[in-house]
Order: C-alpha cells, then sequence, then structure tokens
C-alpha cells in the first residue's frame, strides 16, 4: 500500500501547481496519489481550485472524491465548476447525501439539480426530503431490497446481485410482508451459510428498528453503541421506508459533535474543511456571538458600578476579581460541558434535572471548599484574616453556585427544545461572573462592615 504523504511543502506545491493551471504535470501527479491524499488536497484548497482537481481525475475517482466531502463544501465545488457536469456529482451520491446537499445550495441551482435526476433518483429523493430536518428520516436510505419471507435464498441472493450498485448496503436486508410491515431482518452471512432453496422465514430474525420520526443524532449514537452494520427505518404503522447505517450514523454524530464543539467555544460551526473556508465566513461564523457576549458582558458593568463605593472603601477587594470571575466562569463551564456531553451519549435525560442540580451542587461545595481554604491561607497570609476569610467565603459559594448552573442550563436548554451547547459556555461564563461578584461584595461589605 503506498504511503500517504503529509508534507506540507509538497502540499503546498501541489495547490501551486492547480493555480498556475499546470493540468498535465498535475495529472500525472495525481494519478500516483492515493485518493485519501488526493481528497485531503481538495480540502485543503478553494473550492475553486479543487474544482479543477476534480476535473482533472478520471470519472469515477472524481466522484468518488466528491461524495466524502462535507455538503458544505459539496456546495461551493458544485457552484465552482458551473457546468452540465455537476449533474454526474449529485446523481451519483445516495439519497441522503444528496439532500444534505440541497440544504446547502441556492433554491433556484437546488431545483434545478434535482429536476435533471432520472425517474427513480427523483422519488427516492423526494422520499428523504418529506421528512423534517434532524429526523432519521431524513439521514436514511431509501434504497432497500423488497424481501418477503416466502422467497428463497437464491431469489434474494439474486435480487441483491442484480441490485449491488442502487442499494446502500447489502449486509443487513430487512423483511416486509405484504403490507410492508417490518417482520424481522437477515443479514448476507446467514444467506451464505444456508440452503440455496431455504425460505427467508426460515433464517430471518428479530429486528430493532427506529423510527422515521424520531431524532437523528439520539438513533446515530444509539446504532453505533451496538454492534449492528445497519437498523431499518419505519413509520409509526411499522412500515419499512429505509435503512439507517452505521456510517451515516458517524456523519450524524461527528457533525454533531462538531457543532457542539463550535458553539461551546461561542462560534457557529463552519459545514466546511478549515482551509478551505473564506476569511468572511470565519469572521461571519465568530462576530455574532462575539457581540452577544459582548452585550452580555455589560451586566457585569453593571455589578461593578452597584458597588462602586464598596470598592472606594477597599481597594484591595480589586485585585481578587479576576480570580473570583474566571474561577467562577471555569467551574460553571467545567460542569455544562460534563453534563452536555453526557445528554449527547444519553446518559442523562430532562426527567434527570432534579438529580444534576444536587450532583453538581454536592461536587461544587466540594471544589469550593478545597478552592476556599487555599484562598483563606493565602489571602490571610499576604492582607489579614479578613480579606481571606472574604476571599474563602466566596470562592465556596461561588463554586457552589457556577457548578449547579452549569448542570442544569443544558438540561434546561433541551427542554425548551434549544441546543444544550448554545446555552452552555458563553452564557454561562457571563452569568457565573455577574452572580459571583453580587456574591463577593455582599460577603465583603458583611465581613468588613463596609
Amino acid at each position: 500500500m503506498a504511503k500517504v504523504s503529509m508534507d506540507p511543502l509538497r502540499s503546498l506545491k501541489r495547490r501551486k501547481s492547480v493555480a498556475a493551471q499546470d493540468v498535465e504535470a498535475m495529472q500525472r501527479q495525481l494519478e500516483s496519489m492515493p485518493l485519501r491524499e488526493v481528497t485531503g488536497l481538495v480540502e485543503r484548497t478553494a473550492p475553486a481550485e479543487g474544482a479543477k482537481v476534480l476535473r482533472m481525475l478520471p470519472p469515477e475517482r472524481s466522484l468518488a472524491v466528491f461524495d466524502v466531502l462535507d455538503p458544505g463544501h459539496q456546495a461551493d465545488i458544485i457552484a465552482a465548476l458551473g457546468d452540465d457536469s455537476v449533474v454526474s456529482y449529485f446523481g451519483s451520491i445516495g439519497a441522503e447525501d444528496r439532500v444534505a446537499l440541497l440544504d446547502n445550495l441556492p433554491a433556484e441551482m437546488a431545483e434545478r439539480l434535482l429536476a435533471q435526476l432520472g425517474e427513480d433518483d427523483q422519488r427516492v429523493t423526494n422520499v428523504v426530503l418529506g421528512y423534517q430536518k434532524g429526523s432519521v428520516g431524513r439521514a436514511m436510505s431509501p434504497a432497500v431490497p423488497e424481501v418477503t419471507p416466502e422467497m428463497t435464498v437464491q431469489q434474494v441472493v439474486d435480487m441483491l446481485r442484480a441490485d449491488v450498485e442502487k442499494l446502500e448496503t447489502i449486509y443487513t436486508i430487512p423483511v416486509i410482508n405484504d403490507d410492508r410491515e417490518l417482520v424481522g431482518v437477515t443479514t448476507l452471512r446467514r444467506l451464505f451459510r444456508s440452503f440455496s432453496d431455504d425460505t427467508i422465514a426460515d433464517v430471518v430474525e428479530p429486528a430493532a428498528s427506529v423510527t422515521a420520526t424520531d431524532e437523528v443524532e439520539d438513533a446515530a449514537r444509539w446504532l453505533m453503541s451496538t454492534d449492528l452494520l445497519a437498523v431499518p427505518v419505519v413509520d409509526e404503522d411499522n412500515r419499512l421506508v429505509g435503512i439507517l447505517t452505521y456510517d451515516e450514523a458517524q456523519d450524524v454524530v461527528e457533525h454533531a459533535d462538531t457543532e457542539d464543539s463550535a458553539r461551546l467555544g461561542a462560534s457557529e460551526p463552519l459545514g466546511k474543511p478549515y482551509l478551505s473556508t473564506p476569511l468572511v465566513q470565519l469572521v461571519r461564523s465568530r462576530i455574532v456571538w462575539l457581540l452577544v457576549l459582548a452585550v452580555s458582558a455589560t451586566l457585569t458593568v453593571q455589578v461593578l458600578d452597584i458597588f462602586e463605593d464598596t470598592l472606594a472603601q477597599a481597594v484591595v477587594l480589586s485585585l481578587f476579581i479576576p480570580l473570583l470571575t474566571g474561577t467562577g466562569g471555569n467551574t460553571g463551564n467545567q460542569a455544562a460541558t460534563t453534563v452536555t456531553r453526557a445528554l449527547a451519549l444519553g446518559d442523562v435525560h430532562k426527567r434527570d434535572v432534579l438529580s444534576v442540580m444536587w450532583r453538581e451542587l454536592r461536587v461544587g461545595m466540594m471544589l469550593g471548599a478545597a478552592l476556599g481554604v487555599i484562598g483563606l491561607g493565602a489571602a490571610t497570609v499576604f492582607f489579614g484574616s479578613d480579606i481571606g476569610v472574604v476571599i474563602g467565603a466566596t470562592l465556596f459559594l461561588v463554586c457552589s453556585i457556577s457548578a449547579t448552573v452549569g448542570g442544569v442550563m443544558p438540561l434546561v436548554a433541551k427542554a425548551v427544545g434549544a441546543d444544550p451547547a448554545v446555552f452552555s459556555n458563553p452564557f454561562i461564563s457571563t452569568f457565573c461572573d455577574a452572580a459571583g461578584l453580587i456574591v463577593y461584595f455582599l460577603i465583603a461589605k458583611t465581613v468588613l462592615g463596609l
């Protein structure tokens, strides 16, 4: 097997050769490159240059590279190609991938591409389009064989052989009755181990399934936690409508985790590789969050304004503001990140809000006690016992409050139908800063008699 080179200098040279339109040299270079490396090259270049690379590849190889790109990047590539060849790219991918691409294209271009599909491709694509975004139906493949219990093993094998190019998977085979109700599944392994004249009723086994209207992220995470390669998708009447494969579940989970990571860091997901994302889009993905956080930070300014007289009487208190706000924000963020991840994995649910609140309160108290003792000792040594008591008590309460709020907020967001990551780190930091300062100054006024 050829070794994939990840040398940045080589990648840079390749990018320059594309920009210089040295077609013959580039074609020779591409022929010797593994498919994975060609894909990496397209992902690391601007869409216009990536389109040039795809044009220089043989059709089958070009379609294989296009198929593994993110939907947002595929949309940019199609816009850059700007010719009739985009129809072949669009028609080469599965119905679920085709719908994801349509969601990233301008409406006019999406309608034009959809109209140029063959009748069968239009039909299966419209089936997927009929389901709501974020549902299993939107990510499933409707291309499944119609296998009934009365069929023989040989008949099914012949059917799979004839339709292998059209089917999403042949390893997990749903079995249905005459009303398309799911009876169970069989597998390619079981077919190979059976006699050709055995009926499917002899090799079928009970099957787990998911409903097309279920939330796709939950279904995808469940599928990945099993040893299944695919799971049948049914409607509310248990009629087979498609199949959700393991690789599609991986894509769903990867997209969800990427989205959560971006929002936990106060930005929007890019939807395409970083180096192929225009600078304007990078700015746009961050600027809105920065403005929101800047506005919300005025809450902290208002708290400082309210306690201005307290600060004037004990200037030393201002020295500890960064420590206390930072500790509160970090404690809240730790709790929010932990609970958000637990939600994603299905370890906790909305109904567990009281259990999470009580658990995080105790965690916060233990953290606060440990940090409070350290703060009490250090502040006493340098600033006296009164300041030490203020710092120690504040750290204890700030950690307790921040951990509790940070743990509960993702569950509240989930309950109201919002993305838990949106209500996590950015807003929790702002809340904990303001709440921590209020606690700090109230304790200081009480202890110091200000």
